[in-house]
């Protein structure tokens, strides 16, 4: 099953207030807006059935999106009761392809709130150009998949070190969603671009399968040798048992902590998908917030907030 595409039931969401939500004052976007302190969920994917203002990629329509609607107001009302504040916004080319509008429009609209984790084609040409302009739109990270191209070469090309080398420039990170069987592959860019930040989703979806499979938990653990490789905890509704509360995850976590240290690991929610029958906003960000007794109050802090506010928010 793959969590990019994964279609989940339509979910009841709650009318939003509309208020913007602030960031605190880290900074100088925060500037304006100081005092804030919330957490911020790393990963959030948001859509909209305003289709002539944000059309969907040839080929998907309006029956396509699962659940129906998940807007940027919508993210906000969802994530203000855990005292959520900032979102990093992830594309999602099922819907939108390489189009990032949406996200920069939210980003625009809600200052200091956002930051976005956009897609560009690296086959085409440039793709160094398109990575400046969209860090001036708020986008500090690309998504980068091979569930894209489809392609045993999606890393090795001259389009994608170019991203991998510009990344080092612009400090935008490179999140990848990939399979346990991609680590190789990743761990192999790293090193020939250490200084680029790199983001593993989802545990590299170790547990998609039910199991903690030790070689692939080896394998992702051994990348923390990478010193601006970052992993994040997250889209616990489809790893491990895939029910709350979630505590047969917390081994491969205490691994990461181990390897990787607080702070260079960051929660997130991978909502809306994080939001189905039992799996909630809620049950999710409890786990790292309330329910390991290893973490200590600063290594929460990275986990909610500081190690995604380095990344992302700068």
């Amino acid at each position: 099953m793959s969590i990019e595409i994964t279609r989940r039931n339509a979910l009841q969401v709650v009318a939003a207030t509309g208020a913007a939500i602030v960031t605190n004052g880290m900074t100088a976007e925060a500037q304006a807006a100081p005092g804030k302190t919330g957490y911020i969920d790393a990963h959030s994917h948001i859509w909209t059935r305003d289709i002539d203002r944000y059309p969907l990629k040839k080929g998907t329509t309006l029956k396509d999106l699962a659940p129906p609607s998940f807007t940027t107001e919508e993210l906000l009302a969802t994530a203000k009761p855990e005292k959520v504040d900032r979102v990093v916004l992830i594309a999602h080319h099922t819907f939108y392809g390489f189009d990032n509008t949406y996200m920069t429009d939210a980003a625009k609209a809600h200052p200091g709130t956002f930051k976005v984790v956009g897609m560009i084609d690296d086959a085409k040409p440039h793709p160094d150009v398109e990575m400046k302009k969209l860090l001036k739109e708020h986008v500090t990270g690309f998504r980068i998949t091979p569930s894209v191209r489809k392609d045993a070469h999606w890393l090795d090309n001259a389009g994608m070190k170019l991203m991998w080398k510009t990344a080092a420039a612009t400090g935008q990170a490179m999140c990848c969603l990939i399979n346990p069987e991609n680590l190789s592959e990743v761990d192999e860019m790293c090193g020939q671009f250490s200084d680029t930040k790199v983001v593993i989703d989802h545990f590299s979806r170790i547990g998609e399968d039910g199991t903690l499979g030790e070689s692939d938990l080896k394998n992702l653990c051994s990348l923390a040798k990478h010193k601006n490789t970052t992993v994040k905890v997250s889209a616990y509704y489809a790893l491990g048992k895939k029910k709350p509360p979630y505590d047969d995850l917390i081994p491969m976590i205490r691994r990461l902590y181990e390897s990787f240290g607080p702070e260079r690991l960051m929660w997130a929610s991978d909502s809306p998908y994080q939001l189905d029958g039992d799996n909630t906003y809620a049950a999710s960000i409890a786990l790292i917030r309330d329910r390991i007794d290893f973490l200590s109050k600063e290594d929460r802090e990275c986990l909610l907030r500081k190690t995604a506010e380095r990344v992302y928010f700068f």
